[in-house]
C-alpha cells in the first residue's frame, strides 16, 4: 500500500534575479514586498524568502505580519554577520545561513566572501538566543561537512532546515542534474528538512523531481523569473501557482504555515 506523502513546503523567493537583469517582475518597496509575499500565500507558498530593504527590516517584517502568517526567512547571507544586526533586529521567523564562502558571478555583480566557521559558530549562538531558525545554505559537500561540525558542536538544534543549490554560476556551482541532486542528498545527516533552489530554466525538471523524492521547493523571481522560456511571469504568484499545480498533479498537498511550523521545528 502506498503511504500519504508529506506536504510540500513552497517558499517564495520574491527578489530580483541578477542573471536576468531585463526582469522587472519583482517588488522592491516594504510595500510591494508584503503585497506580494501575501498574493503568494493565498497561492500555496508558505515560506517568503525576502531580501528585506536597508532600514526597512522590522518595517517590512510587520507589514508581512499584518497580512498573514507565512514564515519570513531573511535572506542576503552573502552579507558577514557584523553587516546583519538590523535583520536579527527585525525578529523574522528564519534567517539564510550560507555554510560555505560566496563565490557568484552574474552579469553585472559578482560576489566573493569568506564565511569562516567562528562566523558560522556566531550565526549559531546568536540564532538559538533570539529563536530564529537557522536556513542553511548548502551548496556542495563541503557545505555538508559543516553542517556536520556545527551539529557535533551541539549548536543547532533538529530539524536541520537546509536549501540545496543548483546551477548558481561562480565558483560554487554545481551542475543542475538528477545524478548531482541525488548525490548531494546522498550525504546529508539524519533530521534534515530540505528545500531544493534551482537557478535557470533547469528547475522545469529538477524541482519535479524534487518533489518525486518528498523534498521541498523554492521558486520565485530570484531564481527564475519566467514560466518557460521566453515567457516571463507576470509576478511571483504565477511562479508559485505553477509549481503548487505541478505538485498536486503528482498527488502531493501543499503544506500551509502551521503544518510547516511543525515540520521544520518553530514553534
Amino acid at each position: 500500500m502506498k503511504t500519504e506523502q508529506e506536504k510540500l513546503i513552497v517558499t517564495v523567493t520574491t527578489a530580483n534575479a541578477w542573471i536576468y537583469p531585463e526582469a522587472k517582475n519583482y517588488p522592491k518597496t516594504p510595500e510591494e514586498i508584503a503585497e506580494i509575499v501575501y498574493r503568494c500565500y493565498n497561492e500555496g507558498a508558505s515560506i517568503a524568502h525576502v531580501h528585506l530593504p536597508k532600514n526597512a527590516n522590522k518595517k517590512t517584517v510587520e507589514l508581512i505580519r499584518e497580512k498573514c502568517d507565512i514564515i519570513i526567512q531573511a535572506g542576503m547571507s552573502s552579507d558577514p554577520i557584523n553587516k546583519r544586526q538590523e535583520l536579527f533586529d527585525s525578529k523574522p521567523d528564519m534567517v539564510s545561513i550560507i555554510l560555505n564562502h560566496h563565490d557568484e558571478v552574474f552579469l553585472d555583480l559578482e560576489i566573493n566572501r569568506l564565511h569562516p566557521r567562528k562566523e558560522l559558530e556566531e550565526y549559531c549562538e546568536l540564532c538559538r538566543k533570539t529563536g530564529i531558525k537557522s536556513e542553511f545554505e548548502i551548496w556542495h559537500h563541503g557545505s555538508v561537512w559543516n553542517l556536520n561540525y556545527l551539529i557535533k558542536k551541539n549548536l543547532i538544534d533538529k530539524p536541520y532546515f537546509l536549501t540545496l543549490f543548483l546551477g548558481w554560476p561562480g565558483g560554487t556551482w554545481s551542475p543542475p542534474t538528477k545524478d548531482e541532486l541525488l548525490h548531494r542528498i546522498k550525504y546529508l545527516p539524519p533530521d534534515c528538512v530540505c528545500s531544493v533552489s534551482v537557478m535557470g530554466p533547469d528547475q522545469d525538471v529538477i524541482l519535479p523531481l524534487a518533489i518525486e523524492l518528498e523534498k521541498h521547493v523554492r521558486v520565485g523571481t530570484e531564481d527564475y523569473p519566467y514560466l518557460k522560456k521566453g515567457v516571463l511571469a507576470k509576478d511571483n504568484t504565477e511562479l508559485i501557482r505553477k509549481i503548487v499545480k505541478i505538485s498536486k498533479e503528482k498527488g502531493r498537498e501543499i503544506a500551509d504555515p502551521s503544518e510547516t511550523r511543525k515540520m521544520i521545528g518553530i514553534h
